[in-house]
C-alpha cells in the first residue's frame, strides 16, 4: 500500500509545483532573467499560461510512479534494516537507520527520473511562442512536440546514454536530499507529536513535510543547478564533458553563486508541495489501515 500512497501524493504535488519548477529550471539554465518575477513575466508574455505547464503530463505520470517507487523502497528497505539489527520489522529504527533507507530510496529513484528528468528540462527550455502572440517573422515549428517525442530525438540523435545525461548529478542530488528528507519528517513529526499519540496529526504531518521538502531541497539545488544544465547540453552543443567539468565551467564564467540559482525558488515550491505529498500518503495509509 506505501507505493499506492506515494504515487497519489506525487501526482497531486506535481500538479501544485510545475510551474515554479519550470520557472525555476529556465533560471537555472539561462543567463537572461533578471530574477524569479522577470522569468514569470516573460514567460507569461510569450508562451501564456501553457508555458508553464509543458511536459507536466508525463512529468505527472513519470512522478506518480517515482514517488510509489520512492516511498515503497523507503518502507521496505527500513522494515528489512529493522529486522536485520533489531530482530523485528515493526522496531523503532534509529536516525541512522532512516537516513540510510532514504538514500537508498534516492538512489533506486534515479535509475528511472533520468530520462523523465532530460525530457521535462529539454520541454521547460523550448521555446515555442503562444499562437495569440503575433509576430512578423514566421514561428519555426518546435523541436519537440511532446515529452515521448522529445525522448524519441534524443535517443535518436543522442544514442542511449543521451536519455541518462546528469545522471551522475540526479545521484549526488537524489541520494543526499532523500536521505535528509525521510529524516526530517521522521525527527519532526517525533518532535511534534505530543506524548502518548502513537501517530502525528494531520497539522504535524502537513507542516512536517513541508519542512522536510524546504531542507531537502537546499541541500539538492547546488546539483540540481548541474543537473539541469547538462541535460539541456544538446548533441549538437557538447558544452560539458561531465558532472565536474559542468561545476567548474559554471562557477568560472559565473561565480559560485551560480550553484544556487533557483535556491529560494526551490524552497518556496517545496514547502506547499511535499505538504500535499506526505498528507495525502499519511491519508491513504490510514484510510486503507482502517477499513
Amino acid at each position: 500500500m506505501d507505493f499506492v500512497a506515494g504515487a497519489i501524493g506525487g501526482g497531486l504535488s506535481t500538479a501544485v509545483g510545475y510551474p515554479l519548477d519550470t520557472v525555476k529550471v529556465r533560471i537555472q539554465t539561462e543567463k537572461h532573467y533578471k530574477g524569479i518575477w522577470h522569468c514569470i513575466q516573460e514567460t507569461y508574455r510569450t508562451e501564456k499560461v501553457w508555458g508553464f505547464y509543458k511536459g507536466v503530463t508525463a512529468s505527472v505520470l513519470t512522478v506518480s510512479m517515482i514517488s510509489s517507487v520512492s516511498f515503497g523502497t523507503y518502507k521496505n528497505i527500513l522494515c528489512a534494516i529493522c529486522k536485520l539489527r533489531y530482530g523485528a520489522a515493526e522496531a523503532k529504527p534509529s536516525k541512522l537507520d532512516i537516513s540510510l533507507a532514504g538514500g537508498a530510496a534516492g538512489a533506486v529513484r534515479v535509475v528511472l527520473t533520468t530520462p523523465s528528468e532530460v525530457a521535462k528540462v529539454r520541454m521547460q527550455t523550448q521555446r515555442n511562442p503562444h499562437p495569440s502572440i503575433t509576430s512578423p517573422q514566421p514561428v519555426p515549428k518546435p523541436k519537440y512536440r511532446g515529452s515521448l517525442h522529445c525522448l524519441k530525438v534524443v535517443a535518436k540523435e543522442e544514442g542511449f546514454g543521451g536519455l541518462y545525461k546528469g545522471c551522475s548529478a540526479l545521484l549526488c542530488r537524489d541520494c543526499s536530499s532523500s536521505a535528509i528528507y525521510f529524516l526530517t519528517y521522521s525527527a519532526l513529526c517525533d518532535w511534534l507529536t505530543p506524548a502518548g499519540k502513537n501517530k502525528p496529526g494531520f497539522l504535524v504531518v502537513l507542516l512536517s513535510g513541508g519542512f522536510a521538502g524546504v531542507l531537502a531541497w537546499a541541500l539538492a539545488t547546488p546539483m540540481d543547478v548541474i543537473k539541469s544544465r547538462m541535460q539541456t547540453d544538446e548533441s549538437e552543443q557538447h558544452k560539458y564533458k561531465g558532472l565536474i567539468h559542468c561545476a567548474r565551467e559554471s562557477v568560472r564564467k559565473e561565480g559560485a553563486k551560480v550553484l544556487f540559482k533557483g535556491l529560494s525558488l526551490n524552497c518556496i515550491r517545496a514547502f506547499p508541495v511535499n505538504m500535499v505529498v506526505f498528507v495525502t500518503y499519511e491519508g491513504v495509509m490510514r484510510f486503507t489501515d482502517h477499513y
